[in-house]
């Protein structure tokens, strides 16, 4: 790590908090450039500006003599005080002083620059701040570059914090700009992008494309331009910006897919209270290997992650969707405060392109519906997704099968919105997970209503669980169903992380733990 500047306090970075002073140099700066810069770039400036300032503070100190103890002070002397933040002061009074440690000094009365008066000793031969630190001269620059490798990650949360507090500045897709430098945006000049987002089939268009056809004012930075439009299409509610991160781009909001303006019902979550402490390693694992979005995550390492396989639960496939899970996140374009980024999926097989959406704050990424239908996935079929060649594309592809019939657990639907299972032959085109596999033969419809049902019975998670054992119980001679089969089975009803489910199971008293996550109803025996 490096140290501080000599003449700096050496717990100064850590310590800084951001002033008015700062804010007003960054404006200053700001207006001069006349345009928008990153966080980033901002905070690089502000550490510059520190050290300049700090710097001449210093060298203006240098005018006042250093205060050393063993030295001998006059009244009326300009003192200066390294040991205390470079504060400075002048001698008002001297007075002789009884001896300390065999040692005869005087006591000088210092009035500082702050109105308080202190005393200091004078003449006092042994005392350890009679090797004052000398200022080096350091190249501001790379003094800066250091600084910011060692405490950019705290300062930049101090001074985005302060920008935000700060009503004279603005911030638009990563960058700030003062308020006072952007261009009136007329509601006529909205409408005029709405035409053109319209005839684009909702977009995305980027800014400079809008500002060809948005008539601006002559003569205007055109970074100020494209800033100050951007800023009047984030505050109107008919555009969402949907660029991934460094990439600016508009969409109208209400031509985007219902399912990326709304959460499609099979998504939504409501919390089940429960008791972590009931869950054992050997169900830990489990919940991180089932790897649900809706799950506490264990931080992620740095190291690449080049693709993720997934094996899809029922709501992500009839949502047509993929879980936003941390690893997941790694591989999908992501953006500065935007929820939703549009992006294309590649098929991995044919190299169809089709678009795809990254709904941030509701964890998920749309767009796989149709895709999910000719490439003849279910519930439980495993897939892979990975990064395309070009920047914002994803590649997502299934694992080789030749489609043949096999016994696979299938779902029926009763009238009544009720679902039993039984093994049936189905043609299967894809690989698949046998505890997670759950065969639909044509039946999402009957599930559909059976979500959109209010009936209070029907959403008991606890009702649902012990449903679920019963009947995946009848397909097995032993009367035991595994975790992963009960919370594939569950979620056809209801959509649940598996930690609630796997507290019922290990805390219920109707159920049996018979090993290794197999469960059966308390009293059963094999057949």
């Amino acid at each position: 790590m490096v140290s501080a500047p000599p003449f700096l306090e050496e717990n100064y970075w850590l310590n800084l908090s951001i002033q008015d002073t700062d804010l007003e140099a960054l404006s200053t700066y700001l207006l001069e450039v006349e345009t928008p810069l990153t966080p980033q770039e901002l905070l690089s400036r502000l550490v510059d500006e520190r050290l300049m300032r700090e710097r001449e503070s210093a060298e203006k100190q240098q005018a006042y003599e250093a205060y050393v103890p063993e030295l001998q002070y006059q009244v009326d002397q300009l003192l200066t005080f390294p040991a205390l933040a470079n504060i400075s002061g002048k001698v008002i009074s001297s007075r002789k002083a009884e001896i300390l440690i065999g040692q005869k000094f005087d006591v000088i009365q210092v009035e500082l620059d702050n109105g308080e008066q202190k005393e200091f000793a004078s003449g006092l031969a042994s005392h350890e701040l009679n090797k004052p630190p000398e200022i080096v001269e350091e190249a501001p620059v790379s003094q800066s570059e250091l600084i910011m490798q060692d405490h950019g990650n705290d300062l930049l949360v101090k001074l985005e914090a302060a920008l935000q507090g700060n009503n004279d500045f603005v911030y638009i897709a990563g960058s700030w700009f003062p308020k006072a430098l952007i261009v009136d945006v007329t509601e006529g000049q909205l409408n005029v992008a709405e035409a053109l987002l319209d005839m684009a089939g909702g977009g995305p268009l980027s800014t400079i494309e809008l500002l060809g056809d948005v008539d601006l004012p002559e003569g205007i930075n055109p970074k100020l331009a494209a800033f100050s439009l951007d800023l009047a299409l984030q505050e109107d509610e008919r555009f969402d910006e949907v660029g991934p991160t460094g990439i600016v781009g508009w969409f109208l909001h209400r031509l985007e897919p219902e399912e990326v303006r709304e959460t499609p019902i099979f998504l939504r979550h409501h919390e089940n209270d429960y008791d972590r402490t009931l869950l054992t390693e050997e169900m830990i694992e489990l919940e991180r290997r089932l790897d649900d979005e809706l799950s506490p995550h264990d931080p992620l390492d740095n190291s690449a992650i080049e693709q993720v396989e997934v094996r899809l639960i029922f709501p992500h496939w009839r949502a047509g969707t993929l879980p936003l899970t941390e690893k997941m996140a790694r591989l999908f374009p992501t953006a500065y405060e935007s929820p939703r980024v549009k992006f294309d999926f590649v098929d991995g097989d044919t190299g169809e392109r089709f678009p795809g959406w990254v709904v941030r704050f509701e964890r998920y990424i749309y767009g796989l519906r149709d895709w999910y239908s000719k490439s003849g996935l279910m519930p439980g079929a495993y897939l892979r997704a990975r990064v395309g060649e070009q920047a914002g594309e994803i590649i997502v592809e299934t694992e080789a099968h030749r489609a043949s019939k096999e016994w696979v657990r299938t779902a029926l639907v009763g009238s009544e919105g009720g679902v039993v299972y039984a093994m049936l032959k189905q043609t299967v085109e894809t690989s698949f997970d046998e505890r997670m596999m759950v065969f639909m033969p044509g039946e999402e419809s009957a599930v559909d209503k059976a979500w959109q049902r209010s009936d209070d019975k029907q959403r008991d998670l606890a009702r649902l669980v012990r449903k679920s054992v019963e009947e995946l119980a009848k397909l097995n001679p032993q009367n035991h169903v595994h975790a992963n089969e009960v919370y594939a089975t569950v979620n056809v009803l209801k959509r649940c992380p598996p930690g609630p489910i796997l507290a019922i199971l290990t805390n219920g008293p109707e159920f049996e733990h018979v090993g290794d996550l197999h469960y059966r109803i308390a009293g059963t025996e094999a057949e």
